[in-house]
């Protein structure tokens, strides 16, 4: 079974996804962690985000892998072999990543990736175009929707948690600026599946959004 959650950034579609994996035993594809992973090799090779010919470039030696923690749930992201599931959520990461994103090769390595690891059982997936290219038949599609304001909030109290100092307009302005390339880019741009269940996620607790997701799941199976 496959279950893909599409959204804007803050929504709460990450969190929810993994713990909708952890309840139902779904493998959880975090694949907004690989574009980050991709920019942050962009950024340790000294390679400008909008050098799209030597990011294409960088493609050919790159490994990106997922591997769920047993013990906690978590979906560790490995680059080339380093865990980099940290690092990969700093400002400027956040910043650089919607660049890496518009990159049609970029885009199409990793979503023959994220296919091949669909492969190995029930999955559940989040990013912004899983229910329109990466899996449009797949057998739920929701999107995550949330105020700006919130989702501002909850990114803040993220980057918060792993010790990233970050202000509430900035993480505001750097949220509305990528809504809007990922929104308006040509390539697989973010918007609903039509058969897309819409969360309005504002005044839902992560659990109340896992349940509401897991209900469905288990009138499906």
């Amino acid at each position: 079974m496959i279950v893909a959650i599409d959204g804007p950034a803050g929504s709460g579609k990450s969190t929810t996804a993994k713990l909708v994996g952890i309840k139902m035993g779904f493998l959880y594809i975090d694949t907004g962690a690989m574009y980050r992973a991709m920019a942050l090799k962009t950024k340790l090779n000294g390679v400008n985000f909008s050098d799209k010919e030597n990011i294409i470039r960088l493609l050919s030696d790159t490994v990106i892998e997922q591997v769920v923690d047993k013990n906690t749930g978590d979906t560790k992201t490995f680059l080339d072999g380093q865990d980099v599931s940290s690092v990969i959520r700093t400002p400027e990461i956040s910043l650089g990543v919607t660049a890496v994103c518009e990159i049609g090769e970029v885009r199409s390595k990793l979503v023959e990736l994220q296919r091949e690891m669909s492969k190995k059982g029930n999955v559940i997936l989040d990013g912004r175009d899983i229910g329109t290219v990466v899996f449009p038949d797949a057998d739920l599609k929701f999107f995550m929707i949330a105020d700006i304001n919130i989702r501002a909030e909850r990114r803040l109290k993220e980057l918060e948690e792993k010790g990233i100092e970050a202000s509430f307009s900035q993480v505001k302005e750097d949220i509305e600026r990528r809504d809007h390339r990922d929104s308006s880019r040509s390539n697989s741009p973010l918007k609903p599946a039509l058969d897309s269940i819409f969360i309005d996620t504002s005044k839902m607790s992560i659990e109340q959004q896992a349940d509401f997701i897991t209900e469905l799941i288990k009138k499906k199976l």
